[in-house]
């Protein structure tokens, strides 16, 4: 569905609903520079359909806007792009409405950016804008990062905020070299003791391994895949 307005100063939706109902909805967020068309957006929501999960992917409206005219604009901010996300609750609310969809339980997903602003929507310190953003989030049983920006890449103090304040189960799938936080800083933080991190051999930001590593690709999104639905199965509603 592509429904951009004139100005971003109205809310849009502009997402895609993958796979067969199921009692669980993935809710899937993009990172600060590819859409939810990405490759690595794709595969990864193929993955998680074939292995029994709906997934619900969505852009955010600084992409909605990049995509029509074709210009590079960077992420709005957080506030911009958490009230988005309440909107985008509230579709999926419509949806179960409709009978488009019929979970028993919601998993926040996100890569890079988009699993911050996850785990931020998920988290102590959130104040919903919408009683009935906040309805449908009492539905939401986890969250997923992929590749978490724990620190910015100029330098500061580690983003751990979200993830220390955030009462519900949490997976942190991360490439060992993340060059946004490796296994070689990670550990020495102080993490909630709800998240557990999966560590991808030899994985960058997005997961791709080194060719003389032996790891690859193809073999790591699965390794993430496989993780984020035991994960998920692990999950108590």
């Amino acid at each position: 569905m592509n429904c951009l307005p004139d100005s971003q100063t109205e809310l849009a939706q502009d997402y895609v609903l993958q796979g067969a109902k199921s009692d669980t909805l993935i809710i899937f967020a993009h990172g600060a520079g590819a859409n939810m068309h990405h490759e690595f957006m794709v595969n990864m929501s193929d993955k998680l359909v074939k292995n029994g999960f709906q997934v619900y992917r969505f852009n955010f409206l600084y992409m909605q806007a990049n995509m029509q005219d074709g210009k590079r604009r960077p992420p709005d901010r957080a506030p911009k792009l958490l009230n988005h996300f309440e909107q985008v609750l509230l579709d999926v609310a419509d949806k179960i409405k409709q009978g488009l969809i019929n979970p028993k339980r919601i998993v926040v997903m996100g890569k890079s950016m988009g699993g911050r602003m996850s785990a931020i929507l998920t988290s102590a310190e959130h104040v919903f804008l919408s009683a009935q953003a906040k309805d449908v989030a009492a539905n939401i049983c986890a969250v997923v990062c992929l590749g978490y920006p724990f620190v910015p890449l100029k330098g500061g103090e580690p983003r751990l905020s979200p993830i220390q304040t955030n009462p519900l189960p949490i997976l942190i799938v991360q490439g060992e070299r993340d060059k946004f936080g490796g296994r070689e800083q990670v550990p020495s933080w102080s993490l909630s003791e709800n998240t557990s991190i999966c560590w991808i051999g030899d994985g960058d930001h997005s997961l791709q391994p080194r060719k003389s590593s032996g790891y690859t690709l193809e073999g790591n999104l699965q390794q993430a895949s496989d993780g984020i639905s035991q994960f998920i199965a692990s999950v108590r509603v």
